[in-house]
Formats: C-alpha cells, structure tokens, sequence
C-alpha cells in the first residue's frame, strides 16, 4: 500500500506525517508542486505483458499526460531481484540528485521509494502498483528500489537524452536510508 512520510530535515526519527490515505498523500504532495495519482488498468494484464500491452491498457492516462505536459514519448522498464546488475542500477539513484526534465514514473507493478527533498523537509513516498508520481525537474530527490528490486513502471519523457541525474553533492540520502529500506519492507 502507498505510504507518505515526510520529515523535517534534521530529524530522521520523528515523522511529521505518515499517511497511506491515497488522497492525503497526493495533497501533500500537491502541496509542494508533485503530481501523485492511482490509475485503473482499462483491462488485466499478465505478468509477462508486452510494453505494448502495457501502453494500450493505460492509453487514455499516458495520452493526457501526454497533451497535458507536453510528453513526447514513453516507455517500460522493468527490474526484479535476480538481475545481475541490481546492486549497481540501486547505487546509482541512492544519492540527491536533480534532473533537467520531470522524472515521471507510473508504477504497473511492484513498489520503489522516491524521496524528495523540499524546503527543509523530506517526503519519503512508497509508490506501488497503479501509483503515479511525477517530480518536477530540479526537485532535490533520491530513488531506491530496495535490494531486491521489483518493479516494472510506465516512464514519459519530453527528451529522454535529458534524463541525466545531476548529483548534489549532500549527504542527506545516507541518513533517510534506513528509513527507505523500512519502507520497502527491506530493512
């Protein structure tokens, strides 16, 4: 189940909210200027569903996110825990880092947590399936897919050249850890 717990900054301990209430979460982070909404499936799909398949069970949301943010495409990727390279793909987004575009990612299974550094607090947010978040680019943010990743999400991008990660140098993901690994049921 989705869960949004956000902290001041200083205070890994004490969470300010903690709410699985889909609604109250996507206030909250409305509140800060981040898109969170759950989105039905237009029809089952398989486990093994094709990415096509995938798109066409979401058309109608991929497309007015689409005419609504100006998308220009969209794909699906997928991680699960045997992937010989998991322990590398979870290092690589465990640090705060921005990016130059929205970082938009619609959960069609499995869970991750993105952690997003706003003012002075943290909100970590446990995404799962049918969960959408989208983080406006240059928000300070940090993704872990626990370790042992399972997830596959719809990602639409306006230029997929300009997802680059931008690291910021702070120490801030190292003591939220713990916290995300709880979240994912990992720690």
């Amino acid at each position: 189940m989705s869960q949004l717990t956000v902290y001041n900054e200083n205070d890994t301990d004490t969470p300010i909210l903690d709410t699985r209430e889909a609604d109250e979460i996507a206030r909250e982070l409305d509140s800060v200027g981040v898109l969170f909404e759950r989105w039905p499936a237009s029809h089952q799909l398989a486990a093994d569903a094709t990415p096509e398949q995938i798109g066409e069970a979401y058309a109608d949301d991929i497309e007015r996110l689409q005419q609504q943010f100006g998308y220009a495409t969209w794909d699906v990727i997928g991680l699960h825990p045997e992937h010989p390279q998991k322990d590398a793909m979870r290092a690589k987004f465990l640090d705060e880092h921005t990016h130059s575009e929205d970082e938009v990612r619609f959960f069609v299974d499995g869970a991750g947590l993105f952690t997003l550094h706003i003012g002075d607090k943290v909100y970590a947010t446990l995404c799962e399936a049918n969960d959408l978040i989208s983080v406006p680019a240059g928000t300070r943010h940090w993704f872990d897919m626990g370790d042992k990743p399972h997830f596959k999400v719809i990602r639409l991008f306006n230029n997929q050249e300009g997802w680059v990660a931008n690291f910021t140098g702070t120490d801030i993901a190292r003591d939220f850890r713990p916290s995300g690994e709880q979240m994912l049921g990992q720690g």
